[in-house]
């Protein structure tokens, strides 16, 4: 489609004549509501200004004559150019592109040379992935797979939170109450229960006779002093919790097919923070504000970025300046992608304004993507309390229920289990990425497994209805196409569309842009499935034509499901 627009541009600013670019143009053409407005449309109330002229004479002037090869015809309305698309010019040009690509076909030229880092996951250690964890892994994974389709060298970084009183807490629980064999047996779920036990512990539970102990808090924050200067008896713990919880974490990446480039944590910056915070001084930056350090954002309409308590421990902001610059110094990125919850958007603001102050020529390289909060049945979700819904259990309850769906209605499918965990899974990976990344989701499960209605069950049923159509004919793509019907013409046009509309999803660091364009193929596919006849069609060359849209329609919805952490399942 893009070539297409740049085409039709190119023809109206030559009638034209006007100080008006090709781009200019092409920004200016709009879909049309209704497919009896045309494929494109020119709204010259734009040109108005510019051409000193009324919008309808500018868009007779333009209609009048207009030939362009992509272009069957051309109408001027009510101050509209309409454009319709050439079906001739979509089987000649549009298809063959489409067969011959695959693989590549929709990736734009954007990143070639260019490095982009991307910060997503990122868990707190010895806590399990719950489904508010969701957001920032399938988010950020697929802004790293629409990058790298894109032609950028991406780095995955899983920003672990290893480092934090957190541990001192831990810690002490585990000396009062845990043992290793416990541990190891029950791996971060035994952790999540000492971490509820100690919490409980110091604040007192009221329902359970648990009275408040604040001693305990103290007793955790020396443990947690005792890491931080080095104690390696505390740190050989630590090191084990860690390498338990990313035992399990990996689990979950494993079922949504992800693999990040480097687990470095907050833990290993501990010793890089000091020369940024000495940067800071040096520059004047650092204010004492009652004993603590800050940075005045006052003038930026911002509170004050805290650097260091009155202690002397670092902080959050602390810890992401020193690890921008280090990622800076080791990927040479040109741009820094952060995907963390809107919560935290005022964090990013200051340091990002931080980091800017401080003289890095990267500051405006650094992209806070922010995302809603996600609830089931408006459940909240805490840690602390034990109040979870985990994801591993969400998936698991995906899965049986798809499993069951399965077994009434393909009883004799092969590898069930396979299929069913790629269709549960990718149930709750596409409801999910349906919304836009902003908007907070209330998870509903049945919605999301349904087999019918805008769902991932739906549209990877749809991909392997392409799979089975395509295993019972081959198609010659050397032989002339043509396109006889508009369901044929309706489904080509919006393969058409698939490069621009991955470009709209970079631009925007927006994956619902993918998602519902993959709904929109698999409407415009199921529709040209039932109102065409594929492998009955009695002329060849028709049947031909159908079974070329047909790999045509599977490549992009293949293409397409890689970009949200989708699985292509051949069979359903």
């Amino acid at each position: 489609m893009l070539t297409m627009k740049k085409m039709i541009a190119e023809a109206i600013v030559e009638r034209l004549s006007a100080a008006l670019s090709v781009e200019d143009v092409e920004r200016m053409l709009e879909y049309p509501p209704d497919a009896k407005m045309g494929d494109l449309a020119l709204p010259c109330f734009k040109l108005s200004k510019i051409l000193r002229n009324a919008p309808v004479k500018i868009a007779a002037s333009i209609a009048e004559g207009f030939s362009v090869p992509c272009v069957d015809r051309a109408e001027a309305v009510n101050g509209y150019l309409n454009i319709f698309l050439s079906p001739e010019y979509l089987a000649k040009a549009v298809l063959p592109e489409v067969l011959e690509k695959g693989d590549a076909y929709g990736a734009p030229d954007l990143g070639k040379g260019k490095t982009v880092v991307l910060d997503y996951s990122s868990p707190n250690v010895a806590k399990p992935f719950h489904i508010g964890h969701l957001g920032t892994t399938v988010i950020g994974h697929s802004l790293k797979k629409l990058h790298e389709f894109a032609g950028y060298k991406c780095v995955g970084i899983n920003y672990l939170g290893d480092w934090g009183t957190q541990f001192g807490k831990l810690i002490t629980a585990y000396r009062l109450w845990g043992n290793r064999e416990s541990i190891e047996a029950g791996g971060i779920d035994a952790l999540v229960d000492l971490y509820v036990r100690i919490n409980n512990a110091i604040s007192g539970n009221e329902a359970e006779g648990i009275p408040a102990n604040p001693a305990l808090a103290d007793e955790a924050r020396a443990e947690f002093l005792k890491m931080e200067q080095g104690d390696e008896e505390n740190l050989a713990i630590w090191r084990w919790f860690v390498d338990l919880s990313l035992a399990e974490y990996k689990k979950t990446y494993d079922q949504l097919g992800i693999e990040f480039d480097s687990y470095k944590g907050e833990s290993f910056y501990t010793d890089k923070m000091p020369a940024e915070v000495q940067k800071l001084r040096d520059a004047g930056l650092l204010k004492i504000d009652d004993g603590a350090s800050i940075v005045d954002l006052e003038e930026y309409g911002m509170p004050p970025c805290l650097i260091l308590k009155r202690d002397g421990s670092t902080l959050y902001p602390t810890r992401d300046i020193a690890a921008a610059v280090y990622r800076k110094n080791t990927y040479d990125f040109d741009k820094a992608i952060y995907v963390t919850s809107a919560g935290q958007s005022l964090h990013f603001a200051q340091w990002f304004k931080v980091v800017e102050l401080m003289g890095y020529d990267f500051a405006d390289k650094l992209v806070h993507v922010p995302y809603g909060t996600v609830s089931i049945n408006g459940a909240k979700l805490a840690t602390r309390t034990g109040n979870v819904i985990l994801l591993r259990d969400l998936f698991s309850l995906a899965i049986e229920k798809v499993a069951a769906i399965m077994e009434e209605k393909n009883p004799n499918l092969a590898d069930k289990e396979k299929i069913a965990e790629a269709v549960g899974v990718g149930a709750i990976v596409f409801y999910y990425l349906s919304n836009n990344r902003i908007r907070d989701i209330n998870f509903v499960m049945e919605d999301a497994l349904s087999f019918d209605g805008n769902t991932g069950p739906y549209v990877q049923y749809t991909y392997a209805r392409t799979c089975s159509v395509l295993s019972k004919a081959e198609f010659d793509a050397s032989a002339p196409l043509s396109l006889s019907t508009p369901e044929e013409i309706e489904l080509l046009k919006t393969l058409s569309c698939f490069e621009e509309t991955v470009r709209e999803a970079i631009d925007t660091y927006e994956p619902s842009v993918i998602t519902r364009y993959i709904l929109d193929v698999a409407g415009a596919f199921n529709r040209f499935y039932h109102n065409c006849t594929i492998l009955g069609a009695e002329d060849s060359a028709v049947k031909n034509t159908r079974l070329a849209l047909t790999a045509a329609a599977k490549t992009v919805l293949g293409n397409a499901f890689s970009l949200i952490c989708l699985a292509k399942t051949e069979k359903i």
